[in-house]
């Protein structure tokens, strides 16, 4: 029986059990799922040099008639060596073929073939080794490069490729409606398989790539809506408490901002339904997102009912947990923290207490959703920083209750365009304003020539009996010229932080030291905190007013951003100071982009404009199903189109059931399986 699309990939021809077990550890089992493997980069034959000027040590693309083929020779280890005289018809060169016999016996003498290789030797004498080649009267002169393991050659792949495609060509796909294809100018699908694997031309490539990132930007789309639909169709228990939330607000230390208050109401308003919230609290550093969240868990235990609160590290969890026994411990409410680091006698008290009920908020990280954790009645979930969590972690919390209520508070400013795509299942309320006291952070980037000058600046501050952050991007020595933290806090406590008390914090350290060396710090026992990254969110210092990042160019701006936000969290002036020597464009524009701005969303904004939607795409830290080729081609604008396609589907038909859209759904459940399906 010839194979189908959806055949087992051992049955394309030379593939076999051996060469079938290669290609799953690329997460390949069909030949569709081969035809979705899409290449990395294009190899163009079409530009190639003469021998004369080709570049000594680098890959170039000659064009070669083989002169003739010497007998091929054995050396020790079984190697070998085959080689054979070619000429561009003016220079020769000596083509060297390493421990592939096969390949070489297909070339021809008299024949003429473009050769992608290596070149070595000299004026005189040269030589190119291992190349690919293809024959010069091909078609196909654009040739994929594939993501490749050991044991499938580049040559192997484009071949079983090939008959990937003409299977398709026998029965060809399509997921689209015609009308839908026209309005947004989308060629076949068909086509554009074709062409992202084998392109007559760059034009091709690029139409072909901008089909199939539409058709995954779609389907996420499609996925995220249909998600938000299943989680309303479901039914919590109801929150009937019916007095005031300034009950609440009233016991706080400080008013409310205004974007605050909003949240408040628009999640109060949420939690007074029968279908679960899904909300996302977007807020930039600072903006009092735990004030909200405090809220939140006031109304829930007003109706008898648990909130939990998970955060992905310890150090944010027990930040949370201390911010919200301030907020909450006076209103008569129990808040409890239950990281990895309790002991297992107090961890089995916790547990009783959550499981009577006598717990009203928990605090914690992962530990919450171990099996041996039960609560009585949780009616609302709350994690931070959601994009550091998996999607079963999330899953997890969830299931300890009965449908209930979700709040995400997420501190990284994303434009609204990324946001309704990668929070598209979500509700969402933003928090732009600083709350009351709040001054923005004087940012500042130098070179490294003015290093002692900054330091100058940083013990006058301590001298003022504020505190520090120094910032540095790596933990470990290396041969490169980046700090490295341990040797740097060794030679800043004997040069420029001399008579100052420093320590030092990493992400590698346990859990106990870290807390021991937070405190210090927050207890102002330690004047001068050298750290890396892991001070990136959760640590409120507000004594803490001056903030130096070396090597600043290693961090994305929205990074950036997010260590600075741990500065000005008190009423003292604070001042962020960047260290760099880069000085590229790139790098001279990103450093001008921090010191005019303290407000996230316009720093996300140019960040996106700068990098593109790739990056967030790139890696899976949201959760999201992984994108294939979005992250490579698609622009704002794509997206937007894509967006709209989805509302416009939707609109028409909420379930995707009609006989058009079959197999547009099958693919959106694909992509999704557990999440839409259950």
């Amino acid at each position: 029986m010839p194979a189908s699309l959806f055949s087992d990939i051992e049955y394309l021809k030379g593939v076999g059990r051996a060469k079938g077990e290669k290609y799953r550890k690329l997460g390949i089992t069909t030949p569709y799922e081969l035809i979705y493997h899409i290449p990395r980069a294009y190899l163009d034959y079409r530009v190639y040099v003469p021998v004369q000027q080709a570049v000594l040590n680098e890959q170039n693309v000659l064009k070669l008639t083989i002169t003739k083929k010497l007998p091929p020779q054995r050396i020790r280890g079984g190697l070998v060596i085959c080689k054979a005289a070619a000429t561009d018809g003016t220079d020769d060169i000596l083509v060297v073929v390493y421990n592939n016999v096969y390949a070489f016996h297909a070339l021809n003498e008299g024949e003429t073939y473009y050769m992608h290789g290596k070149v070595t030797g000299n004026f005189l004498r040269k030589e190119i080794s291992s190349p690919t080649w293809i024959s010069a009267g091909s078609s196909v002169l654009i040739q994929p490069v594939y993501r490749l393991t050991q044991g499938l050659s580049a040559a192997m792949i484009r071949t079983n490729m090939r008959q990937a495609l003409d299977i398709m060509h026998s029965a060809p796909i399509e997921t689209l409606p015609e009308k839908i294809r026209e309005e947004y100018a989308l060629s076949p699908l068909e086509w554009s398989l074709e062409n992202i694997h084998f392109p007559g031309s760059d034009a091709a490539a690029e139409q072909a790539r901008r089909r199939l990132a539409f058709d995954e930007l779609l389907r996420l789309t499609l996925g995220m809506s249909l998600m938000k639909s299943r989680t309303r169709s479901s039914s919590t228990p109801e929150m009937k408490y019916g007095g005031d939330i300034t009950e609440f607000t009233g016991t706080l230390p400080f008013t409310l901002t205004d974007d605050q208050l909003s949240a408040v109401n628009d999640i109060i308003s949420d939690l007074r339904r029968t279908m679960p919230m899904n909300r996302l609290l977007q807020g930039d550093v600072g903006s009092g997102k735990t004030a909200v969240a405090a809220a939140a868990c006031w109304y829930t235990a007003q109706s008898g009912m648990q909130s939990a609160l998970m955060a992905p590290t310890e150090i944010l969890a027990m930040q949370h947990y201390r911010t919200l026994s301030d907020f909450l411990s006076p209103a008569g409410l129990n808040v409890v923290l239950l990281t990895g680091s309790v002991t297992p006698k107090k961890k089995a008290a916790l547990r009783e207490q959550i499981l009577s009920g006598e717990a009203d908020v928990i605090v914690g990280t992962h530990a919450m959703i171990q099996k041996d954790v039960e609560y009585r009645s949780l009616a609302l979930v709350i994690t931070d920083e959601q994009h550091r969590f998996g999607v079963e972690q999330r899953a997890a919390l969830a299931e300890k209750g009965s449908s209930p209520h979700r709040l995400v508070m997420s501190a990284t400013p994303i434009p609204r365009t990324l946001a309704l795509m990668i929070y598209g299942d979500l509700d969402i309320s933003l928090i732009r304003q600083l709350p009351n006291g709040r001054k923005p952070v004087n940012t500042y980037a130098v070179t490294g020539k003015l290093r002692h000058r900054a330091f100058n600046f940083v013990r006058e501050r301590l001298d003022e009996g504020r505190q520090a952050y120094v910032v540095c991007p790596m933990i470990e020595d290396s041969d490169s010229d980046l700090f490295a933290v341990k040797t740097y806090a060794e030679e800043a406590a004997k040069g420029d932080l001399r008579g100052y008390s420093t320590a030092l914090l990493h992400g590698r350290m346990r859990s106990a030291e870290k807390e021991k060396v937070m405190k210090a710090f927050r207890d102002g026992e330690v004047q001068a905190l050298i750290c890396t990254t892991v001070v990136e969110v959760g640590v409120d210092v507000p004594n803490a007013a001056v903030m130096v990042i070396e090597n600043a160019e290693r961090f994305g701006l929205s990074q950036l951003h997010q260590l600075r936000g741990r500065v000005g969290r008190g009423s003292f002036e604070s001042t962020c100071i960047l260290i760099t020597d880069n000085t590229s464009e790139e790098c001279i524009k990103r450093m001008k982009i921090m010191s005019s701005t303290s407000d996230g969303f316009k720093i996300s904004e140019e960040d996106l404009k700068m990098r593109g939607p790739g990056d967030f795409f790139g890696s899976a830290q949201h959760g999201l199903p992984p994108m294939k080729i979005a992250d490579i081609a698609c622009s704002t604008e794509l997206m937007e189109r894509a967006q709209h396609c989805a509302r416009e589907l939707l609109s028409a038909d909420p379930e995707l059931s009609a006989p058009e859209h079959h197999a547009l759904k099958m693919e959106v459940i694909k992509l999704f399986r557990k999440e839409i399906t259950g």
